[in-house]
């Protein structure tokens, strides 16, 4: 095998990992960003029940006969702003994924042109400082298949809208059920078996 191949696909897993350390930080802050938006659609759903339980015109506040439709006016416009703002942090957390996924095809696709070139001891090789080729593109598709598997929260927000109290009361536990905190983990744990991979040239 040729000295070259090796090393190209080096830096190409290189630049791969590195991009994933960065991305890796901004995808837990904008996660982290959605939790309260979400929490808060399960609260936008208690206020609308709460609202349908009550008629406003047998109460003292019928001096305001349109309170109930502006009351509900006010929630449906809640409801519409916290979606959209969910739906831009599933917009960047997309952008995360994308990047990432650039970075493994390119790396991929660098290995594919060179199979010729790399026999098996070479991929399978490691050393104290650089994991073996075939573990760090294993770890790649792990961290790319644990991007696409969160984003699935897309399809639930889809789903979502004032008009349906109970998928906007449920909303909270069904984002919960697709949390993978073991795939954040899997990532950490990536890289730092890559650690002083990255660091060397």
């Amino acid at each position: 095998m040729s000295k070259p191949v090796l090393l190209s696909l080096h830096q190409k897993l290189r630049a791969c990992f590195q991009c994933l350390q960065s991305n890796q930080k901004e995808w837990n802050t904008v996660l982290a960003e959605c939790s309260p938006l979400v929490v808060s659609l399960g609260n936008v759903a208690e206020q609308f029940k709460a609202l349908s339980n009550v008629q406003l015109s047998s109460t003292p506040l019928n001096s305001f006969p349109d309170l109930q439709e502006r009351l509900h006016f006010k929630l449906v416009e809640a409801t519409e702003i916290i979606l959209d703002k969910l739906n831009e942090k599933m917009a960047s957390l997309q952008s995360v994924k994308d990047a990432t996924s650039n970075q493994v095809h390119g790396a991929f696709q660098l290995y594919e042109e060179n199979t010729d070139n790399l026999d098996l001891s070479t991929c399978t090789q490691r050393s104290a400082t650089t994991p073996s080729v075939a573990d760090m593109m294993e770890w790649l598709q792990d961290a790319e298949r644990y991007y696409r598997q969160h984003l699935r929260r897309k399809t639930l927000l889809l789903t979502l809208s004032h008009d349906d109290l109970s998928l906007l009361e449920s909303a909270p536990k069904r984002w919960e059920s697709l949390q993978s905190p073991s795939g954040d983990e899997m990532i950490t744990d990536v890289l730092f078996k890559v650690s002083l991979f990255m660091e060397s040239q």
